[in-house]
């Protein structure tokens, strides 16, 4: 099972690091970079498309 630091519980600070983080991946636009912060078996969807996992993510 893979954990991402930080861990819950949050602090303020633990907190705003972990926003931090997730805003740094999407905005560098690497779709490798924006998967790992997503499940393995992540379920988006985007109107009538479905995107499931982390490989379909990234495509």
């Amino acid at each position: 099972m893979e954990q991402k630091h930080p861990l819950p519980p949050f602090t303020l600070e633990t907190a705003l690091e972990k926003i931090q983080l997730a805003e740094d991946a999407w905005n560098s636009q690497d779709p490798e970079r924006v998967s790992k912060a997503y499940t393995l078996d992540s379920e988006w969807r985007n109107r009538d498309q479905f995107v499931n996992g982390r490989e379909e993510i990234v495509k």
